[in-house]
């Protein structure tokens, strides 16, 4: 044993001396590798929407991080210049003093929404469009970063192909866009700019540089960018996170524009514009929850310090504190900030409610987020409804406050419905205008099917059964609102009925609702009687007018009726071009006499409606400026028309050459000499009027739809009684025959007709102004004596100067200053 002691206890002091030796080269070897791997090891993925793969989490940070903080447009960017009406209103937006600039984030949440209407709708036919996992979920986000002072919204849409970024955001206008510019130019409301469709501007009212990363279906993902400054550009994504699919865009905010960095006014913003969005909206917002942490060292001092207390107290806590710090170890609740997606619009869809259970302010909201339109004003009248039976529906529908600027431009060229089609709440379309007819087309609203069907293709449902139903009875809704919102004024309610209601007053702020909606939308209730034959009374109910003894009221046919005179078995109405002319109208100088009540037409669509409404509550119109109107017989009519029926006789072959059918004695005049009448099937003067102001109109084509003309005479007037004397005298009086003649044209022309030689007529007027101031019919006009125009001399120098030294000093300093 002793032999192998000494040589053990030398190798073990070897190995000991070598051991530290190895360690410092395994240490300094490790340190030598730590140099050489800065990266962490790679996952080998490649994300599809992105080439040569955002390969890990850490360069897809970086890269972002790069993105968000930039404000130049990218070097490899494709530039683009905007499209001149673009540029006008971006111009506008960035320099407005518009106060209301919160309108942007309604703007942008619409158009994520519209994107996800699409996608949703393309779903029906090709489950495959929507993806799996989180492209799935059709949902709008809203997130902060108050550091770059960045508001991102993404939406998981269609998204945009590389196209549709140029055409939709820069080089081809919309429409809208140069009727906005025009709008606001005049003086009009920014908070509009949503009805134009072009939205997406808005948000250069709170951000100088926006990027829009978009990815569809059919393409890669592109960025969009531009500072506006008459620019943009466009690029394939290599530096965000693939969206999959959707849409996300993001402002670098104004530094006046701090506020919306702030998620109290976020969810202020879409709460008041975006609740009823038929999609979820979500906001990264932060949280603060109780958090259990061990407890410190100092916390457990203080848990030592205790007041004093008896012995055998103190043992009964020692041996319970013993116990418990045997189960739990110490800890403390600690307030800790997390974030999460707080959901904003939670609000169950209004037309899935009862109407009982919705408020006004409810249905106000609600119109506001349809028309895109937020300003103060309330739907003049909204109907909320339930159809059973074999075709079941709900629908909502208002009527605006006010009529849309283009609601009668190309009325029957273009196809446009302000109607959303839902089939069991899945969006399909709003520019579905098989729902209602276009004199209804300003109504605005929803309809919610159960019954049609959702695979199909929108001609397919175009031809669907219970679409008639459903159209048949939206219109009677849509009429029985119109009518009940009449009802509602108290200054349509009858004169017997007015001192009650007088006397409750409780819908005073209803009052003047039916003149203020007739004002707006009159013209479609009389297109409605136009082209709807089935629905024709109806409508007329609901027409209304000014008349002879309304006094500037608009008054109905019902009320009209209820105020005929006894006998009276017509309705009778004049049409011209405005209530003041029509007043001073020689045709109703007998009517004004009897006291019998004339309804005025002064709109150019009357001449048309009064085409179809021959007749109501079984009795006939009747125009007071054609033949055939009815006031009573007169006992010395046939004695009248005896006594001067030479003088028609001759006035009638007087104006062959004038096309006129007739001379008659006329039962309709009072003061005035004669007039011109039309026929009864022909067109009235104001409808020739109307006629030849239309830009193709043809005048070859209309001479058969003219009325013929018959000149009635006033047996009672002075003027009359002297030119049939006349007549009788000397039938071949040169003068007399003027005189005819002229009394013709003052007569054609007091009628409402247009002279056809107004030459001619002027030339009667200057003989008769002679005659009357006793001068010959042959005095001719003073010739011009000729003068030789002398030439003109140009000033030489030396006038200039005499006439400047003719000025004194203080004259000339006069004279410069003003210059």
């Amino acid at each position: 044993m002793r032999k192998w002691t000494l040589p053990s206890v030398l190798f073990l002091l070897c190995l000991l001396f070598l051991l530290p030796d190895h360690g410092r080269k395994l240490h300094a070897n490790a340190e030598s590798d730590a140099d050489e791997l800065v990266d962490p090891p790679k996952v080998e993925e490649k994300l599809g929407a992105v080439p040569h793969g955002l390969s890990t989490d850490s360069d897809v940070v970086k890269r972002e991080a790069e993105s968000m903080t930039r404000k130049n447009l990218r070097s490899n960017a494709e530039k683009f210049e905007f499209q001149a009406e673009v540029s006008r209103l971006m111009d506008i937006l960035i320099n407005s003093l518009y106060s209301n600039k919160d309108i942007f984030l309604r703007e942008l949440i619409s158009n994520a929404s519209d994107a996800l209407d699409k996608i949703r709708f393309l779903s029906l036919t090709d489950k495959e469009v929507l993806g799996e996992g989180d492209d799935a979920k059709l949902e709008i986000q809203i997130k902060l970063d108050k550091e770059k002072k960045i508001l991102s919204i993404r939406d998981r849409g269609v998204g945009m192909t590389k196209e549709d970024l140029i055409k939709n955001l820069g080089t081809i206008a919309k429409s809208g866009t140069s009727a906005f510019v025009e709008k606001m130019q005049t003086g009009g409301d920014l908070n509009l700019i949503g009805q134009f469709g072009v939205g997406f501007y808005s948000v250069y009212l709170v951000a100088d540089y926006v990027e829009v990363i978009s990815k569809h279906n059919d393409d890669k993902q592109y960025v969009w960018e531009s500072k506006a400054d008459g620019a943009f550009a466009i690029s394939e994504d290599t530096y965000n996170e693939p969206l999959g699919r959707g849409t996300e865009i993001r402002l670098h905010l104004r530094e006046e524009a701090g506020e919306y960095l702030e998620e109290s006014k976020l969810k202020e913003l879409v709460k008041k514009y975006s609740e009823f969005i038929n999609f979820p909206i979500y906001l990264w917002a932060t949280k603060e929850v109780d958090v259990e942490v061990p407890a410190d060292e100092d916390d457990s001092s203080d848990d030592e310090e205790k007041p004093e207390s008896t012995e055998g107290e103190e043992k009964e806590d020692e041996d319970t504190d013993k116990e418990e710090d045997e189960d739990k170890p110490k800890t403390k609740t600690v307030k800790e900030t997390t974030y999460e997606w707080e959901r904003l619009n939670d609000v169950k869809a209004i037309w899935l409610r009862s109407p009982k259970e919705v408020t006004e302010e409810e249905y106000t909201k609600f119109y506001h987020s349809l028309a895109k339109d937020f300003g103060d004003e309330k739907p003049m009248a909204w109907s909320h409804f339930n159809a059973e039976g074999d075709v079941e529906f709900k629908a909502v529908l208002f009527v605006p406050p006010k009529a849309p600027a283009d609601l009668y431009e190309s009325y029957y060229n273009t196809n446009k419905s302000n109607l959303k089609l839902y089939v069991r709440r899945v969006f399909i379309s709003d520019e579905f205008d098989e729902l209602l007819p276009k004199y209804l087309s300003f109504l605005l609203g929803l309809v919610d099917s159960d019954t049609l069907p959702l695979n199909v293709s929108r001609e397919m449902l175009q031809q669907h059964g219970s679409l008639k139903t459903i159209k048949k009875k939206l219109i009677r809704k849509a009429l029985d609102m119109i009518r009940k919102l009449a009802e509602e004024d108290p200054d349509e309610i009858h004169d017997k009925e007015k001192k009650e209601v007088e006397e409750s007053k409780e819908n005073d702020d209803k009052r003047g609702q039916y003149a203020k909606f007739w004002n707006e939308f009159g013209k479609s209730i009389k297109l409605g009687i136009i082209e709807d034959a089935a629905n024709r009374n109806r409508l007329a109910k609901l027409l209304r007018f000014e008349t002879t003894t309304s006094d500037g009221k608009l008054t109905s046919l019902d009320q009209y009726i209820s105020r005929m005179k006894s006998g009276q078995k017509d309705i009778f109405y004049i049409t011209g071009s405005s209530k003041e002319q029509l007043e001073k109208s020689p045709f109703l100088e007998r009517l004004k006499k009897k006291n019998l009540e004339v309804i005025f037409f002064t709109d150019p669509v009357d001449e048309y409606l009064m085409q179809y409404l021959m007749d109501y509550e079984d009795k006939k119109f009747q125009n007071v400026s054609k033949e055939g109107l009815k006031l009573g017989k007169d006992s010395k009519d046939k004695e009248i028309k005896e006594s001067f029926k030479e003088l028609t006789k001759w006035w009638k072959e007087a104006l062959v050459s004038d096309n006129v059918d007739d001379v008659k004695i006329s039962n309709r005049l009072a003061d005035t000499p004669c007039v011109v009448v039309t026929s009864k099937y022909g067109w009235s003067a104001n409808m020739e009027r109307i006629m030849q102001s239309q830009t193709l109109s043809d005048a070859s084509k209309q001479a058969y739809m003219r009325g013929k003309r018959v000149l009635e005479i006033n047996a009672r007037h002075p003027i009359i009684k002297e030119l049939r004397e006349r007549v009788v005298k000397n039938p071949e009086d040169a003068s007399v025959k003027t005189t005819a003649q002229l009394m013709y044209q003052t007569a054609l022309m007091e009628s409402g007709f247009m002279l056809p030689d107004p030459k001619d007529f002027a030339s009667r007027i200057y003989d008769s102004v002679k005659a009357s101031l006793s001068i010959s019919p042959d005095a001719s006009v003073e010739e011009e004596d000729e003068v030789e125009e002398a030439p003109e001399v140009e000033n030489t120098g030396s006038e200039k100067e005499e006439t400047d030294s003719t000025l004194t000093e203080e004259e000339q300093e006069d004279i410069k200053d003003e210059l």
